[in-house]
């Protein structure tokens, strides 16, 4: 049975619009001169941190802040110059404005403005909540409760701060930065590495648009990623089941070391059993001469691996296969082994075999559990950059394109941005890449019976 909490236990019992309307004078005052209320209640300490917060926060923006915030604006103008300088009878280079740090320190600067905002909310609830206190008679907290209060009552927040503090500066800010990117003309493209500026969608409309080379390659990529995260994820997942059924089965005898031979490939690193695969399948590799040696092949043919599309294609699913089933394997064993019995001696009764029983039961529950699981492999899948890397690294690729024809979304990034110096392209292939795992996810999760029909099986 679902049980769901009151709207009571999430409520805000001062919420800051009652602070503005029903607060003193000092508590509004809270909100402009942060720790002020406190301060008159008693709690210096904690009224001396707000203030010291404020303070440094201003001195921050009149020193650098307000400077940070104007250039955002153009993202610099001032193109670097060179200066005759007469009394060394040589020219000198004057650097200019760096458009890059220039959008780096004016998030950065947003985010610290933002950050003054969310001190003044809360300085105004801690002051309104301290009136509110004075008013009910209540004691006000000192130092020392407020500190044993935090490793008790609000221990979640003491152990969410520092997490939550590293994934904004480590995760958000960085992301916030490459989605900016998208905006900008920082590319190579007319030299604009070090003195850029702000276009607007244009990037978008260069990459979902069809009518110059970028568009009329992202959505055969896409279209490939697409395909290519389908067929690893279901192929590694039905030959996976497919293996763990064979080894459970009845008459299979020394499981355990069955078990051992599949998993004992994941105990070698993925890069090295890659570039090991890349190697053998080469035109010049040990499958291509063994194959020579054998009759099948002609002195100078080779199989085209990695010089045909489809081949390449198809080579780089049966990789995958090699290097995923065996951890599909062991999460299949461990979901078979927990099936009820009950099940399969009732279908037994009802004179089932195991066809049926394989599509009635087996299947259904394997599906309900693992497609959460299934999900995350679809979009580990999609950015599966090691597999592509590795192997066929994009290839093959047509002489006008920048992406290969068993390029992903993740490894045409990788080419734009490292080998071409297409930044802002990259930015906007992130982001496209991300709306398209977020849309498709979403969707799948929707729809499917472990969110739709969460008693099943129970």
């Amino acid at each position: 049975m679902k049980t769901r909490k009151s709207k009571k236990e999430f409520e805000n019992k001062y919420p800051v619009m009652d602070a503005l309307k029903k607060g003193s004078l000092l508590t509004r005052l809270s909100a402009l001169v942060f720790g002020a209320g406190c301060l008159a209640q008693g709690q210096i300490v904690k009224g001396i941190i707000f203030l010291a917060a404020e303070a440094a926060i201003i001195y921050y923006m009149i020193q650098t802040g307000l400077h940070n915030l104007s250039m955002l604006i153009t993202l610099g103008e001032l193109e670097q110059q060179k200066v005759w300088n007469d009394a060394k009878s040589v020219y000198e280079y004057v650097d200019g404005d760096r458009s890059q740090l220039i959008l780096l320190f004016g998030i950065i600067t947003l985010a610290i403005v933002l950050v003054l905002i969310l001190l003044g909310r809360s300085s105004l609830r801690q002051a309104y909540k301290l009136e509110c206190f004075r008013k009910e008679g209540r004691q006000i907290p000192g130092l020392r409760e407020e500190i044993k209060d935090l490793f008790n009552g609000n221990l979640q927040i003491t152990l969410l701060s520092f997490p939550v503090i590293g994934v904004l500066a480590f995760t958000i800010l960085p992301l916030v930065f490459m989605i900016s990117m998208a905006f900008t003309s920082y590319s190579v493209e007319n030299s604009k590495l070090v003195l850029f500026d702000w276009v607007g969608l244009e990037n978008f409309k260069r990459v979902i648009g069809l009518g110059g080379s970028l568009g009329k390659t992202f959505w055969p990529v896409l279209g490939w990623t697409l395909i290519w995260a389908l067929a690893a994820t279901f192929s590694n997942y039905f030959c996976g089941l497919i293996l763990a059924l064979f080894i459970n089965w009845k008459e299979i005898r020394a499981k355990k070391m069955w078990r051992f031979f599949f998993v004992l490939t994941v105990a070698i690193p993925h890069f090295v059993t890659l570039l090991i695969m890349r190697t053998m399948l080469q035109p010049e590799g040990a499958i291509n001469i063994m194959l020579r040696n054998m009759g099948i092949l002609g002195t100078k043919e080779s199989l085209p691996f990695f010089t045909n599309a489809a081949w390449a294609r198809v080579t780089v699913i049966l990789i995958n296969i090699w290097v995923g089933v065996p951890y599909m394997l062991l999460q299949v064993t461990g979901i078979l082994q927990n099936i009820p019995q009950e099940l399969y001696e009732a279908a037994r009764v009802d004179g089932a075999g195991p066809i049926v029983t394989f599509r009635k039961i087996t299947l259904p529950y394997m599906m309900f559990i693992m497609m959460p699981y299934l999900i995350t492999t679809f979009t580990g899948n999609v950015n599966n950059f090691n597999v592509i890397f590795l192997t066929s690294q994009g290839l093959p690729r047509p002489v006008d394109s920048t992406a290969g024809k068993t390029d992903l979304l993740v490894t045409w990034l990788y080419k734009l941005t490292i080998e071409n110096q297409y930044y802002n392209v990259g930015a906007v292939i992130g982001i496209m890449t991300f709306v398209t795992l977020a849309v498709v996810s979403l969707i799948t999760f929707k729809f499917s019976g472990s969110n739709r029909n969460e008693e099943a099986f129970r």
